[in-house]
């Protein structure tokens, strides 16, 4: 591999380097993440899950565990407490209208994850609150107003003046979506910095066990809370370490995939229906998104093996057809499969738990590592986000 850039930046003798960001596009300066106490392990889940929900069907105890493992999900955390249970018991009733008590919960809970996850990412950016000019709050677990933009600004002590974009119940392809949005804004104010934020709980959705809703079980299963958050900029200053190019954002919908995923509020909290054609309708669309990304790397001869991959893990499913389809290295969704075991589906989070991982693979293989890269993510609609990525880590 070539020891110079894109932009000609060489690498002399051992000192450290890094490539260079193309002027006036945006770059990721730093990445936090938070998560609530309480840890979830695996096979802990199905024990506790029915202990919770008072559930002693023979069933739907046997379908779980099975779920538990087809999931690979080793570890989650989640906001829901013994204690919440306690002073709410009516979440685990059937029926019971219980969407203000969630909502107390999940406006409070989904704010102090996104404070730690964003201080956190302030802390390794390493400039000062008051430059931060605009955020992007993204969330699919609160309602209300004023938004959650605005006590997470307030908390943080930013600017009163700070330009807020409330992004809400995009679901899993959200993280994405706000890096699209802050790639806009940065290219289009210079001198901006924007921190992203996205922040998600499970509470509105957990409920009792039931035959007649099995994606109740999956949700069980595969999804967990957190909070993540990265700065983004253009034009970075010699006090800053840009590690990663947002050089082209993509979005686009699949006609008449709508209802694949399918998301109702209701007296009860939120109520998902997930197709099980949403692998199969992903794989038939991959290729053609991500030769749309590509080739605006400007390199015809580039192949999927010669990138780096970011890709929110819904589920091993989805992983695993767009691995099959594209004919992709075991390694190039290790990361992916990595932040699934770890975490579980944590919604808009994930992705940017998956760029951490990449970002410290990358660092690892030093002048072995791939200049371009792909983060996906997708979610309701069917929609499809993608981001071209370089890498601007050290070599």
């Amino acid at each position: 591999m070539s020891n110079s850039g894109m932009n000609g930046v060489q690498k002399l003798s051992s000192i450290p380097t890094r490539r260079v960001a193309n002027p006036g596009k945006a770059t990721v300066l730093a990445l936090g993440k938070a998560f609530p106490s309480q840890v979830v392990p695996q096979e802990n889940l199905v024990e506790g899950f029915l202990r919770d929900t008072k559930c002693d069907d023979a069933f739907i105890k046997e379908k779980l565990e099975h779920l538990c493992k087809t999931t690979t999900v080793k570890t989650r955390y989640t906001v829901l407490s013994r204690e919440i249970l306690d002073k709410y018991p009516e979440l685990t009733t059937e029926g019971s209208p219980t969407i203000k008590q969630r909502l107390e919960i999940a406006n409070e809970a989904v704010v102090e994850m996104a404070l730690e996850a964003s201080l956190g990412c302030i802390k390794e950016w390493g400039r000062p609150v008051e430059d931060i000019t605009h955020i992007v709050y993204v969330s699919s677990s609160e309602i209300r107003l004023p938004g959650g933009d605005l006590y997470l600004s307030a908390k943080l002590g930013l600017r009163n003046d700070v330009n807020r974009v409330m992004l809400y119940f995009l679901g899993c392809y959200g993280g994405v979506t706000g890096l699209r949005v802050a790639k806009d804004i940065a290219e289009n104010n210079p001198g901006s910095r924007v921190l992203v934020t996205t922040s998600e709980t499970t509470i509105l959705g957990f409920r009792p066990p039931n035959k007649a809703r099995p994606y109740d079980l999956v949700g069980a299963a595969l999804f967990g809370d957190g909070a993540a958050a990265v700065i983004v900029g253009a034009d970075p200053r010699e006090c800053e370490a840009p590690f990663m190019e947002l050089h082209y954002a993509v979005q686009q919908f699949l006609p008449g995939t709508q209802n694949v995923i399918d998301g109702r509020l209701s007296e009860e909290g939120i109520n998902f229906k997930l197709g099980r054609d949403l692998p199969q309708k992903i794989e038939e669309n991959i290729e053609e998104f991500c030769k749309k990304l590509m080739g605006k790397a400007g390199d015809e001869s580039m192949e999927f093996n010669d990138m780096f991959w970011a890709v929110h893990p819904g589920g091993p499913a989805i992983l695993n057809r767009l691995e099959t389809k594209l004919k992709l290295e075991k390694e190039k969704l290790e990361s992916s499969r990595r932040a699934l075991v770890d975490y579980g589906n944590v919604s808009s989070n994930t992705v940017l738990y998956v760029m951490e991982y990449v970002r410290d693979e990358l660092k690892k293989k030093g002048d072995a590592a791939q200049e371009w890269g792909l983060g996906l993510a997708f979610g309701p609609g069917i929609t499809f986000e993608g981001l071209l990525i370089r890498s601007l880590t050290a070599l």
